[in-house]
Order: structure tokens, then C-alpha cells, then sequence
């Protein structure tokens, strides 16, 4: 009788034969192409490979044929970082590295296959017979490198539950290999499952069950082939394990069952934009080369892109100080794109693009032209001449990246957030590390395309998860974008009403007289306190932008003045996050510019850029700012108080309309995260704890889900609570008063987030309304300047949790805490179908309330 056969073994050796077999069999496998030393090259472009005609984009995997040869490498795409993960063979607690160098290797034959994102978790699977398939699982080596091991130094793994299909998938390796003790890896990915290697001769060395199991049923196999008589006197073992339904042994608790979060991005540099008239042919012929099938508008924002033009930008330069021939394009400008693109040092992994677009003047603006013909089609072809009023615009987009403070923000704010789980250690947030290195929680993380939002989803994860090393292979394994659902994208569905409501309060805001009550009513027809103390604050909202321009062209002159006294050394890149003092007063020249219109009215849409950029420098550029920034902040401050808020709706069922736009298939995925445990839909990804004696509570079980997005999903979700009618047919204190306390919050600042939590009480009946109760808790974010100015410091800029538990229990219970609800008092009531019920000596409940600072004590209500 052969346990494994021998000569199969040797296809184990080679990867393209293991691949070939999977494929052959019908197994799920992760799509590949193989690259054979002396094969026409592999064509590798920035972002993407082609081998053997399959394209491949980044990020995707790199193995050698050589099955022993366990150097693997893993490219990441340039918006989430570049570079490469190596993995190798474990030494030490180390299993793979971070390098910057992006390119593959040119030497030898290898196999590239797209790369699954698994959540960080590699599976394991052993099998003993085409019958019985045991699964562990482990840190993935690809997410930040670092083995996890226990005591005696042995890598932790924790055996899992596999499903009927991956019980199938391990029959059928186990036959196609000829192998009876067999090991292959599996992946984990959107639902789906793949084999990815197959190892042959393995098993687990450290269960006491899995022995046992194995050893019953090599026993019964050999037995069976070699001496059926005798099998009849042996212990023989099910050789199929049953499928477990995994539920909650506890029957008379509260237990934690789903954590779903909605959260904004962290601290980011000012959003910034410039347009330009271009008129030199290499500007043409660059949209030539790139503007395929006659396309009129292009973006470039690749490395090798962006050179291009500065290239183009540099030749201009150089020839503007010959004079011969005259450069028609405007020299300021072409130093400030050369500036911008010249800045950190680098081009790659940076949130710079320039797009081309040809279009018409329409009086101080430009139009897009519709019947304008296809770009000239050869360089001999003159562009198109500035009498016809046609032209050709660049466009040059920087800004808005995650600053080194707001990764500190995620990071410290993903440390605080393990303590909302239920701990063993209270306080300490040890409790949702060791359910998620125990496989009992089910986590996800997703974030909108815009890079800043993904740096701080994975900025987050690597402190909920006390991860290692850098950003980037925490983003590619952890990370998902919302780029199919849109769900966390902001809806261009609702540009009319928006627009229609910008106008109407731009038109409310132009008045020049001290505005009364009932002016204020037309502004904020919704009485809410932040914004009537705002406005009382602005008192005249014509006169209050009339400073603020003022304020700002003082600021501007100040930093010209700076510039004219530094002179070359005024380009240099000393400011935070790489910028010069030349682009810091260009940043305040275009607000200055762009805030007055000709008519004499004031652009309010501008305010809560100057907002942003004036607070943006009081705490990354305290050394250079000037006195008129304080002042400045202050009046700023409350005008963008008002006109943020507003933006989304000045009416009650002009919040909830545009709120629904935006927010409706956030709310439906969210709906389906709470039936997904209200309904008991099992999980396949759970502990497995038949083998598995090392926690207290191995049938424990909690989804989280969070959500990373951008202001305008934080601000629709606030009046979407405030004015949704969550209760519609009765009143309730607690509420009233939660909202109440919502109306006083002024400003949704970065990280600024809702947190829903599902609880189950087990003690109730399985039908009943009560069974479930869902905590709400809110904060608005980091504490913006005048809160801490005092501090200097933004890394600290988070609100201390404040506590404050207040329940009530109808068909959903509702908890919400808001940075003055722990000042409240005779608010503790909880009702039940209007039936008081005492809770005496119910636990005290952490809350990450308002934020909180690296190291501070943490307070509870």
C-alpha cells in the first residue's frame, strides 16, 4: 500500500506542473502566466506587466518555477506606495520585507498570477485520505512580515472551519497529486476560495486531535488495502468531519455581535488647482500621444507622464530667459507647475495630476467646446489659433494627501477603538486582538478611491491590529475600494439641488446689515444652535467676508514681501510636507483672487478653503505664519460653520433628500450588516473549536465593518440621524435630548465618526423585538486650532472619550454619546414598551467619544 506516490512527488517540485494539475482538475486557482528563462520578454510598464500576452496589473505576484525556492515577490500599484513585498524563508519572527524598488526580475523563469487580498490571513490545509481535511490559519507574511509566535517559539496558527466547497477542493488535490498526507495553501478572497501551492508531504506537528484523527485513518486506509479482516477489530473514526454550526454557548449575557463604523479621512494638506492656457506644439503633441481615438480632454498623472512635462515646462523656462522666440504661456504659471511637480524630490506615489483639455473662452471662464474637431493630428498641423477662441487648457491638480498628523490620527484612533469591543481586560483593548488573531472576528475594512481616505483606512488598521511596518502592504492586504457599489463616493446625482442651494444661500449671505432673528431663519430655517451662535457670532455676513478678504490679501502681501527679502532660497521646500514659501503665497494669492468676484460679492464657496488653509498653517506652519492668521482663523472659523453644514441642504427636506443621495447604498450595505446576525447567516470564516481549548469563549463571534469616506457621507449621515425620523411615532427624552446635543456640535472635523454597535441578549426570546439592542456612538473628530493652540501639538489633537451610557429600549434600543451628554444628568432611564427596568450595577462602558490624545488617561460614563 503507497501512502503518497513518489514519482508524483516530483511535479511537486516544479510550480508550472502543480499549476497545470490544479488547472486540469478544476480548481480555483488565481488567474497566472509563466515566463520561461529565454521567452520573449516580459513588457513591464508602470503599473502593469505583460507576459506571454496576459496583462497583468499591479498589484500581482511574482513566484519562482522552483517549488523550494520560497523568494516571492508581491508589486504594489504607485497610488497605494510602489515597491514590492519580498517573502522568503522565516528567519527569526521575520517572514518577508518592504522594498521601494518596483521592478521585477529579469533573471530566471517565473510565474505571475494576480494578487488575492485575503484580509491578511493565509489558510492552511492538511489532509489525510481524500476524506478528511484539516484547516489552520495564520498571519499572512505578505501584510507587514512579523511571525507570530508563541511561547515555546512556534509560529501561532488556529485551526478553522472549512466549507463544503473547500472540503471538496481538498478531495480533489489530495487525488490529483496522488497524495494521502498532503498540505496545500489556500486564499481567501471576495467570497471565493483558491489554491495557490500545493506541499505535499505535511501535517500539523502540534494538534493532539489531528494526530489521533490522522492516525485512525491512515490505520482504516491501510487496513482496508492490505488486511480487511482485521479492520473490523479496529477503532475507526468518522472520515468525514461534519459541519459545524458554530453559535454562542453563553444564554444569559449581552453579547457583542456587530461593530460597524463610519468614518472620515484624517489631516490632509490643502486641495489645490490651477489652470493655465498652453500654446507651445510639445504641449499639443503631447495630447496626441496620449489623447487616443481623437480625445480632446486627457489626464496624466504616471511618473513617466509627469516627467514629460516638466520636462516641458523646464525647455519653456530656459527659453524665456533667452527671449528668442517669446514664450506666449505665462512664466509665473510655468514656475508654479514646475514647482509642484518638482516637489518632494520624487513623482511617484503622489497625489499630483495635470489634464489637458481643449475648450472655448466664455467670458472669464472656459466652456468645453462640443463641436470642436479632434486634436490636430500632426505636428505640422498648427493647433488651434486663439482668434476662433479655441485653446488649449492645462489643468494642474495637487493636494489633499493624508499629512504625517493625520496618519498619527488613524494610528492612535485605531488603538483607542479596540476598547469598544467587550475586553477580558477592560481598558486595555487586548480583548479584539486576541479574537482577531483567534479567527473569531470577522473584519473588513473599505475606503473610497480618493488616496488620503485609503492611507487612513490602513493607518487605522495598522493600530487596531497592532500591525508593523509601513502603509503600503497594509493597504493592498486590508484595504478595499468602494469603486463598483460607489457607496462610499461622493453621488453626482444631486448637483441641481445642491446647486440650487448654494445659490440661494450665497444670495442670503451678500447682505450688508446686522442680520435679525428672523434673517438668521432664512439661513438655518432649521433653528439648529451651532449655527444660529455662528451666526450671531458673524453678525454681518457681507462685512465678515469683506475682513476676511482683506485678511487674506495682508497675508498674501506679507508672504510677497517674505519672498522679495529671501530671494532664491524662497524655493526652498522647508515647509511642511515639502512646499515652498514661493507655493505658500501662491496658495493665498489664488484665494485672495478668487474670493472677491468683479461684481463685488464675495465667492462663499471659497470659505471653507480659506477655512482649510488657514488652519492647515496655524498648526504645520506656526514659524511662518504672520499676526493677521490668528485674527483670521477666528472670523473664518464661524462663517465656515455656517456655510459647510448648509451646503448639504438648508431645509429639513433638503438634508434628508441630498442625504439620501449620497448616503443610500452606504445605508442598505449597512442594513445588510445587521440582518447578516439578526438573521443567523453562518460564517465560514470562525475558529474551529473542536481543535482548539485555548480561549475562554471559542464560540464567540463578532463582524465589524468600517467604512472610510470623505465629508460629505459624515455630514449625510449626521442629518440623516438629526432628521431621518428614526422615531417617528413617539417622543422619547433621551433621544430629544441626544439630538439635541447633535445640533450644538459646530464643525465634523477629520475622523470624525459614527460608530453603530449590534448587541444580542441571549436571555430573551429568539423572536422577540427586544432581543437586540444597536449602541450609536458619535464623535466630530480632531480639535480644530482655537481648541489647541495651547497644546502646539496635532499629533494630540483628539477628544477624550467623555463617556456618558444612556439607553432606551423599544423595538431597538438606541445608545448615542456626544461630548456634553456626560454632563447630563437624570437621563439613565432605560424604557421597554413604556415599562421602566432597573439595570442596577451594569458594567461601566468605554466610549472613544470625542477622541483622545496619545497617553491620556481614559475617562467612562
Amino acid at each position: 500500500f503507497v501512502v503518497n506516490d513518489l514519482p508524483a512527488q516530483y511535479d511537486l517540485q516544479d510550480r508550472r506542473r502543480v499549476y497545470k494539475i490544479l488547472q486540469e482538475s478544476g480548481i480555483a486557482m488565481p488567474r497566472y502566466a509563466i515566463y520561461n528563462d529565454g521567452d520573449e520578454p516580459v513588457e513591464e510598464r508602470h503599473d502593469h506587466i505583460r507576459v506571454a500576452g496576459v496583462e497583468f496589473s499591479k498589484p500581482f505576484v511574482e513566484k519562482p518555477v522552483d517549488a523550494e525556492d520560497h523568494n516571492i515577490h508581491i508589486y504594489y500599484p504607485s497610488d497605494a506606495g510602489g515597491g514590492s513585498q519580498r517573502l522568503f524563508r522565516k528567519i527569526g519572527n521575520k517572514s518577508s520585507e518592504y522594498s521601494k524598488e518596483g521592478l521585477i526580475r529579469r533573471n530566471g523563469s517565473f510565474i505571475y498570477e494576480d494578487f488575492k487580498a485575503t484580509g491578511g490571513t493565509d489558510v492552511k490545509v492538511y489532509t489525510v485520505g481524500p476524506d478528511y481535511a484539516h484547516a489552520e490559519a495564520r498571519k499572512s507574511p505578505a501584510l507587514d512580515g512579523r511571525v507570530n509566535r508563541d511561547n515555546e517559539g512556534k509560529e501561532i496558527r488556529y485551526p478553522v472551519i472549512l466549507t463544503a466547497k473547500e472540503k471538496q477542493m481538498a478531495r480533489t488535490v489530495a487525488l490529483a497529486f496522488k497524495q494521502t498526507v498532503c498540505g496545500f495553501d489556500l486564499l481567501r478572497a471576495n467570497g471565493k476560495s483558491y489554491v495557490c501551492d500545493v506541499n505535499g508531504f505535511s501535517f500539523v506537528k502540534t494538534s493532539k486531535k489531528y494526530c489521533d484523527d490522522c492516525s485512525h485513518i491512515l490505520l482504516g486506509l491501510i487496513l482496508t488495502a492490505v488486511a480487511p479482516d482485521l479492520l473490523q477489530n479496529s477503532t475507526k473514526l468518522p472520515l468525514v468531519e461534519p459541519v459545524q454550526w458554530v453559535g454562542d454557548e453563553s444564554e444569559n449575557e449581552i453579547q457583542l455581535r456587530c461593530v460597524v463604523g463610519i468614518i472620515r479621512h484624517g489631516d490632509r494638506t490643502p486641495k489645490q488647482k490651477m489652470k493655465m492656457e498652453v500654446f507651445d506644439e510639445k504641449f499639443h503633441a503631447l495630447v496626441r500621444k496620449y489623447g487616443k481615438d481623437g480625445k480632446k480632454h486627457i489626464k496624466l498623472k504616471t511618473p513617466s507622464q509627469l516627467k514629460e512635462v516638466l520636462g516641458i515646462a523646464r525647455y519653456l523656462l530656459n527659453e524665456a530667459e533667452k527671449g528668442n522666440p517669446p514664450v506666449r504661456e505665462e512664466i509665473y504659471k510655468l514656475e508654479r507647475l514646475k514647482s509642484v511637480l518638482e516637489m518632494y524630490g520624487s513623482l511617484s506615489g503622489i497625489n499630483r495630476k495635470v489634464q489637458f483639455r481643449y475648450c472655448c473662452r466664455k467670458g472669464s471662464g472656459y466652456a468645453r467646446n462640443k463641436k470642436l474637431a479632434s486634436p490636430p493630428p500632426s505636428p505640422d498641423a498648427a493647433p488651434p489659433s486663439t482668434s476662433s477662441r479655441v485653446l488649449l487648457l492645462l489643468i494642474l491638480k495637487w493636494g489633499g494627501e493624508l499629512t504625517t498628523a493625520g496618519c498619527a490620527q488613524a494610528e492612535e484612533l485605531g488603538k483607542e477603538f479596540r476598547t469598544l469591543y467587550q475586553d477580558d481586560d477592560p481598558g486595555t483593548g487586548l480583548g479584539i486582538l486576541r479574537l482577531h488573531s483567534t479567527y473569531r472576528h470577522d473584519l473588513k475594512i473599505y475606503a473610497s478611491d480618493e488616496g488620503r481616505v485609503q492611507m487612513t483606512a490602513a493607518a487605522f488598521a495598522k493600530g487596531l491590529l497592532a500591525l508593523e511596518g509601513g502603509l503600503t502592504s497594509i493597504l493592498v492586504s486590508l484595504v478595499h475600494t468602494d469603486e463598483k457599489n460607489s457607496m462610499l463616493d461622493y453621488s453626482s446625482n444631486m448637483t441641481p439641488i445642491m446647486d440650487s442651494v448654494k445659490a440661494r444661500l450665497h444670495q442670503l449671505m451678500q447682505v450688508d446689515e446686522d442680520m435679525k432673528e428672523e434673517d438668521m431663519l432664512d439661513v438655518a430655517p432649521t433653528g439648529t444652535a451651532s449655527l444660529m451662535a455662528s451666526l450671531r457670532a458673524v453678525k454681518n455676513p457681507f462685512a465678515a467676508c469683506k475682513l476676511v478678504h482683506e485678511l487674506v490679501w495682508s497675508i498674501k502681501n506679507r508672504l510677497d514681501a517674505r519672498i522679495a527679502k529671501r530671494g532664491s532660497s524662497a524655493y526652498e521646500c522647508n515647509l511642511f510636507h515639502g512646499e515652498s514659501l514661493i507655493l505658500m503665497a501662491a496658495r493665498w494669492d489664488k484665494l485672495a483672487k478668487d474670493f472677491k468676484m468683479k461684481n463685488g460679492l464675495f465667492d462663499i464657496s471659497k470659505i471653507p478653503d480659506i477655512y482649510d488653509c488657514v488652519q492647515y498653517d496655524l498648526l504645520h506652519n506656526r514659524h511662518a505664519v504672520v499676526p493677521e492668521w490668528q485674527e483670521l482663523h477666528d472670523i473664518i472659523s464661524k462663517l465656515a460653520d455656517v456655510i459647510v453644514p448648509q451646503e448639504y441642504g438648508m431645509t429639513r427636506d433638503e438634508k434628508v433628500e441630498i442625504s439620501q443621495a449620497i448616503c443610500s447604498g452606504l445605508l442598505r450595505k449597512m442594513r445588510a450588516d445587521f440582518n447578516h446576525n439578526v438573521a443567523q447567516v453562518e460564517n465560514e470564516h470562525r475558529l474551529n473549536p473542536s481543535y482548539y481549548d485555548g480561549a475562554d469563549s471559542p464560540y464567540r463571534h463578532v463582524r465589524s465593518r468600517l467604512y472610510f469616506t470623505s465629508e460629505s457621507h459624515v455630514h449625510s449621515m449626521l442629518n440623516i440621524l438629526r432628521h431621518g425620523g428614526l422615531f417617528p411615532d413617539r417622543s422619547d427624552a433621551v433621544w430629544d435630548k441626544a439630538l439635541l446635543e447633535l445640533g450644538a456640535v459646530p464643525e465634523l472635523n477629520y475622523m470624525t465618526r459614527f460608530v453603530f454597535r449590534l448587541y444580542e441578549d441571549t436571555s430573551r426570546p429568539i423572536d422577540s423585538d427586544s432581543r437586540y439592542l444597536v449602541k450609536i456612538q458619535f464623535s466630530a473628530g480632531a480639535q480644530r486650532w482655537d481648541k489647541i493652540q495651547a497644546k502646539r501639538s496635532t499629533e494630540k489633537a483628539f477628544r477624550k472619550s467623555s463617556g456618558g451610557s444612556r439607553r432606551q429600549r423599544h423595538k431597538l434600543r438606541v445608545f448615542l454619546e456626544t461630548p456634553t451628554l456626560a454632563q447630563q444628568s437624570g437621563l439613565d432611564a432605560e424604557l421597554k414598551e413604556g415599562e421602566e427596568e432597573d439595570e442596577e450595577g451594569e458594567e461601566e462602558e468605554d466610549g472613544i467619544g470625542r477622541g483622545g490624545g496619545r497617553g491620556g488617561d481614559r475617562k467612562s460614563g
